[in-house]
């Protein structure tokens, strides 16, 4: 016969076993249902009935009526705005990262020297006008 030690902790490592394999703990995974995609979307509203429905498509139709009569009655509220070209030149010429010190520049009010620095921003100061009355 084997001691009493040994045969009791293979006794309690089989009882332990079955009683794992009969009682399995839950896994997380398994105990808590996965989300459905109706958990993610708002709560549902009430059906709409048919006279409900037909009522908002009506309403819309007017609404759709009266914005087309208003741009016919006054198409001047509706024309859109002419962007003044020497100003978006201007805007263009503020924003260009390429200008360095001693670039000139053709403008409708004359031809300008840049005298600003390429890693300080743009100003209407950094354009300095070309005399050409100078150069010959």
């Amino acid at each position: 016969m084997l001691g009493g030690a040994p045969v009791k902790a293979i006794l309690a490592a089989a009882v332990g076993l079955a009683v794992a394999v009969a009682c399995p703990l839950p896994c997380r995974a398994q105990s808590d249902p996965e989300p459905a995609l109706s958990d993610y979307l708002p709560p549902k509203e009430p059906e709409v009935s048919r006279d409900e429905w037909r009522q908002r498509i009506e309403d819309a139709r007017r609404r759709a009526k009266d914005v087309s009569r208003e741009r016919r009655e006054h198409p001047e509220l509706y024309k859109p705005v002419p962007e003044d070209p020497d100003l978006v030149a201007t805007e263009r010429l503020l924003r260009d990262d390429s200008l360095q010190q001693g670039d000139i520049v053709t403008t409708k009010k004359g031809m300008f020297v840049y005298q600003g620095r390429s890693e300080q921003p743009r100003r209407d100061q950094d354009f300095v006008p070309v005399n050409p009355k100078s150069v010959r």
